[in-house]
């Protein structure tokens, strides 16, 4: 008898000719080596220099864990795939692909969210920053953060485990919920509604969570006299919006075109990946580049290291 687990899916072409298999996967093998060496720079900076060990800098030591989780989830399976020249997958495989792919995401949206919250304590209430933001205030936020998000993604991909598969082509460059969804012939629309509720809760949240903190800040930043001051909340502010607004973009137009399915597949394609290669890639460059802290540390490490060398 036939169980899921003992079924190979066969996934969305990714239509490379047979004399563009080999840069198509040196191209991918050095994205993928670039964005473990950017996030790891990062979380290494933010480790080892106590001068880092402060709130905001460990709620963003969360971000590169989440953007390696996302980058493994994806990059891995599709260089096989490409090197192979074969799309197929196993069921177990596509699912833990698709538990990390959402984790990844949930993570992503809710990262960014205890960061504006940190900001707006920062800005709004800086005499009692401390007392709001101690230590073991940090660590519930962040332990209730992993935990909403892993909880909820779990129960997600748990539901879909109580059907038999009747299909085994993913219509994706990549395994999600969504996806695995279409492969079940039952009923499934309490999945589909409990996947509703969880978008709602992380994108609704997360959005109502910035827009109520950004205001408080703008307004904070127009009375404030200094101009200094001002100057420094709107650049570490400007840093964390760039990069919600650019995730928010990525991840409203990805969940549009897997709702609708007269979607064209080059569309949804194209924002699938783009929700999972960009950010990996961007977030790191941004905070590193316009976090001064940051680039600071980072430029010293390796003057130091070039300096031991001659």
């Amino acid at each position: 008898m036939y169980t899921n687990s003992t079924y190979m899916l066969s996934m969305d072409s990714l239509a490379i000719a047979p004399s563009g298999v080999y840069p198509a996967f040196l191209f991918g093998t050095l994205t993928y080596c670039f964005i473990v060496f950017c996030n790891v720079t990062v979380l290494s900076t933010i480790a080892l220099d106590r001068k880092l060990h402060k709130p905001m800098f460990i709620l963003l030591f969360n971000m590169p864990i989440n953007d390696l989780i996302g980058a493994t989830a994806f990059f891995p399976q599709l260089l096989v795939s490409i090197l192979a020249q074969n799309r197929s997958i196993s069921y177990p495989a596509c699912y833990l692909q698709a538990l990390l792919v959402h984790l990844y995401g949930a993570g992503s949206l809710t990262i960014l969210t205890s960061m504006a919250y940190d900001r707006y304590i920062a800005i709004c209430c800086p005499l009692r920053y401390n007392s709001i933001m101690s230590s073991s205030n940090l660590m519930k936020i962040i332990i209730f953060m992993w935990l909403l998000v892993i909880t909820l993604i779990v129960v997600l991909l748990a539901l879909v485990t109580r059907f038999k598969i009747c299909r085994t082509t993913i219509v994706d460059i990549y395994c999600n919920n969504p996806s695995l969804v279409r492969l079940i012939c039952d009923d499934t629309r309490i999945n589909n509604y409990y996947g509703l509720l969880i978008t709602a809760v992380f994108q609704g949240v997360s959005l109502i969570v910035v827009i109520f903190t950004y205001i408080q800040i703008l307004l904070t930043c127009v009375m404030n006299k200094s101009s200094d001051a001002r100057s420094k909340a709107i650049q570490t502010c400007g840093t964390h919006l760039v990069v919600f607004i650019f995730l928010e973009f990525n991840a409203c137009f990805s969940l549009i075109s897997h709702r609708f399915e007269q979607a064209a597949p080059s569309l949804r394609r194209a924002f699938g990946v783009s929700v999972m290669v960009f950010p990996p890639i961007l977030n790191p460059l941004i905070y590193g580049l316009k976090t001064k802290e940051i680039r600071q540390n980072v430029l010293g490490f390796y003057k130091r290291k070039v300096s031991s060398v001659k």
